[in-house]
């Protein structure tokens, strides 16, 4: 597998979806905070899962909880602009996927973020707390098989 761009553009992630920005969303330097970009990264993976699946991923047996999260930061976003939130799937292991994705404001091409976000599945019979891991569910395997880019 060769190495990312540096800085990723539009055409490395396969599917979209646009949040609105708030008021509340910028930090005392005027720009998104950094806690902002996590809760991004989290609705634009849980919002792709429940629209390509069909279904309440919260109440399946077996749900992906996040094993690691990270951010390359490039330039500054923030209000009042919407944000295009672009995913792609790394690798669809037996229990866990490895995602990214990219954030873009205005009409740049180039990302002005981009987070990795790892789920892994668990069982969630027991609760928390006693959540051994677990293949995921094929309903959600389905589903992030098709963000896979293929190889060029």
């Amino acid at each position: 597998m060769g190495e990312r761009p540096l800085r990723p553009t539009r055409t490395d992630y396969v599917a979209w979806r646009t949040a609105t920005t708030r008021w509340r969303d910028d930090d005392a330097y005027g720009h998104l905070n950094n806690a902002t970009y996590y809760e991004l990264f989290d609705t634009a993976v849980n919002a792709y899962l429940y629209d390509a699946t069909g279904v309440d991923v919260r109440a399946l047996p077996q749900i992906g909880v996040v094993a690691e999260t990270g951010c390359r930061y490039f330039r500054e976003i923030g209000f009042p602009e919407p944000i295009e939130m672009g995913l792609v799937v790394d690798k669809v292991g037996t229990s866990s996927i490895v995602y990214r994705i990219g954030l873009f404001q205005g009409a740049s091409d180039e990302a002005a973020a981009e987070g990795r976000f790892v789920h892994v599945y668990v069982d969630n019979s027991n609760g928390a707390g006693a959540r051994p891991v677990t293949p995921m569910p094929d309903v959600v395997r389905a589903a992030v098989l098709r963000l896979l880019r293929p190889e060029g």
